[in-house]
């Protein structure tokens, strides 16, 4: 399994706007092309300093194949959609990828 990793920053005021961006429109995008391999997202969200708010998401693959659908051929750029872009004060360019050695999802992907 490939974990894609990437984060984003916005201010505290935009927060609220950008979480809600992600859960009801860019999530449920990604789930409607229907990637094959593609196994979930999850989102997480801290206060960070100096008035933001950092969010991440990791992403779940089966395979780099699997990813490249996703986001194309230069997959480790990342993808980040213009309305998302209007509410993020700065972001990771690229994406981190890792694979997943260890987890109750490593095990219910290969089970």
């Amino acid at each position: 399994m490939i974990v894609r990793v990437w984060r984003g920053w916005t201010t505290r005021a935009n927060a609220a706007a950008y979480e809600e961006l992600l859960r009801t429109e860019i999530f449920p995008g990604i789930e409607a092309r229907g990637i094959a391999g593609y196994r979930g997202i999850s989102l997480l969200r801290r206060d960070a300093g100096g008035g933001e708010t950092e969010f991440m998401t990791v992403m779940r693959f089966d395979s780099l194949r699997d990813v490249r659908a996703f986001a194309g051929e230069n997959y480790e750029v990342a993808v980040v959609p213009p309305k998302a872009r209007a509410l993020l004060s700065h972001f990771e360019e690229r994406s981190a990828h890792y694979t997943a050695v260890f987890g109750s999802e490593v095990f219910h992907a290969t089970a």
